[in-house]
């Protein structure tokens, strides 16, 4: 007997949307959504899995939109979604999460680095150890600098500081979240979203997948500096109170050291009474002093401004164009429904 004529498991009538985020991907696309569509037959036929996959195209500048949208469904459903501008990839994984139409999610990117081959393995290790979110993880970082190793190693020992659920190190957005898991995702009310942060937190059963990324065969990354601090210091400021606390710790270690060299002063002048140093002391106390403030200001800046950004509840993105695909072999070859009007 077929597997498609055998009843399927609970777990596997969820089905699977693949949740793909793109940004300047039209190069590398097409191979992309050859490999998914293989996994998803493979998927079908292995294990009764109905599968979709939804490209979340964030405003990109190149011919991403077109060739996302050129792409066959043959084997799994296609969706588009088009976002009004480019809202960052945290948005575009929540674009992502809402139009996902099945069951179980899976989070990937779209620049080919996260194996598609991956995925019956994440699957297994939902439908089979019955884990609510299969996460995976670089298992090595020897080719990146020593800086960038030492400045990953501090994110997360600040990440974690004193932190009640602890997110993994070097764990990545591509992931797998069963029907519950994704279910209490969609429930987080939070506008500055960090998905590596939130698919920690709800916690569940999770299980940890090491792997090697593969080299990015198009095009280059757009993960700059400044979006990596930036990202940063969303997930450290969503996530943790490290900073406030360094702050406040160096605000006592500043009120210490004055009162040391206080009383060293003072004992000096009274015992061997030696004048008291006027103009340099002075002039590096107040540019130390000054500078702690600026820097605790600057922690607490961020800290308001997060508090501003959700207290105005604006929406996270806009979709300018949605388009559906249903699998030709599903028995509604060519429907395809398209929303020019922003959801």
């Amino acid at each position: 007997m077929s597997s498609a004529n055998q009843p399927r498991p609970a777990s596997a009538r969820a089905g699977l949307s693949i949740v793909v985020p793109i940004y300047n991907e039209a190069a590398g696309l097409p191979r992309l959504h050859a490999d998914l569509t293989e996994v998803a037959r493979h998927l079908h036929s292995r294990r009764a899995l109905d599968c979709e996959v939804v490209y979340v195209d964030d405003g990109s500048e190149d011919d991403t939109l077109a060739v996302a949208r050129a792409l066959p469904a043959a084997g799994l459903d296609v969706q588009v979604v088009s976002l009004s501008r480019n809202f960052g990839k945290e948005a575009a994984l929540l674009a992502g999460l809402d139009h996902a139409r099945l069951g179980a999610i899976m989070f990937m990117d779209g620049d080919g680095q996260h194996p598609p081959a991956l995925i019956e393995t994440l699957v297994g290790h939902w439908l089979d150890d019955d884990c609510d979110v299969v996460y995976t993880a670089k298992a090595s970082r020897a080719s990146e600098s020593l800086t960038r190793r030492m400045a990953v190693k501090a994110f997360y020992l600040l990440l974690n500081w004193g932190a009640r659920s602890k997110i993994p190190e070097d764990a990545g957005d591509f992931r797998l979240l069963s029907p519950r898991a994704a279910s209490a995702l969609r429930q987080l009310p939070e506008r500055n979203r960090f998905f590596k942060g939130l698919a920690s937190w709800i916690g569940f059963r999770q299980k940890r997948i090491d792997y090697e990324p593969a080299a990015r065969a198009d095009g280059r990354s757009t993960w700059n500096f400044r979006s990596l601090l930036g990202l940063s210091l969303n997930g450290l400021t969503g996530f943790s109170v490290a900073p406030l606390r360094i702050a406040t710790m160096l605000g006592l270690l500043l009120a210490a050291l004055a009162l040391l060299y206080g009383g060293k002063i003072i004992w000096e002048t009274v015992v061997y009474g030696e004048n008291v140093p006027g103009y340099p002391s002075l002039f590096v106390g107040v540019m130390v002093l000054g500078g702690v403030q600026l820097i605790v200001l600057g922690v607490l800046g961020e800290y308001i401004g997060k508090i501003l950004f959700e207290i105005k509840g604006r929406p996270v993105y806009f979709v300018a164009e949605h388009d559906l695909k249903r699998d030709t072999k599903g028995g509604l070859e060519g429907d395809v429904a398209m929303h020019d009007a922003a959801e």
